[in-house]
């Protein structure tokens, strides 16, 4: 079983529905008509950190599995969480100023690279052995 590593993927679902319904409500309060995605820079903000979290996910998401199958599902959760933190900051950061969100898109792109490299290394060494 890979309880921690399914809890970890419900918690970054979880996150990214908070963001969908953060730019929702500011396309609601800021009169953003849909399919429109530009007229409020606070809607922009929260909009581009909806679009980049989406863009991880698939990076994310498969390397975290992979990681908890063929090396540990305790260390993949322990790595998806400082993704999730990652994301968290750089959410709070890109929408408050975003020339400071570098710090948490960091933390996020290490967290999914270690994930990657892992995985990737596992079956590697698998396939040599």
């Amino acid at each position: 079983m890979y309880t921690l590593t399914a809890l970890v993927t419900l918690l970054a679902v979880l996150f990214y529905i908070v963001v969908i319904t953060d730019v929702g409500r500011a396309r609601a309060r800021h009169g953003i008509q849909a399919p429109a995605i530009t007229g409020n820079p606070d809607f922009e903000r929260r909009y581009r950190v909806q679009m980049n979290t989406l863009e991880w996910m698939p990076v994310f998401l498969p390397s975290l599995w992979l990681f908890a199958i063929t090396i540990s599902d305790p260390i993949a959760a322990a790595i998806g969480l400082v993704w999730i933190i990652g994301r968290i900051i750089y959410y709070v950061s890109y929408v408050r100023l975003p020339a400071k969100r570098h710090a948490g898109f960091m933390i996020q792109f290490l967290a999914a690279f270690a994930l990657w490299a892992g995985a990737i290394g596992a079956l590697v060494w698998k396939l040599i052995h």
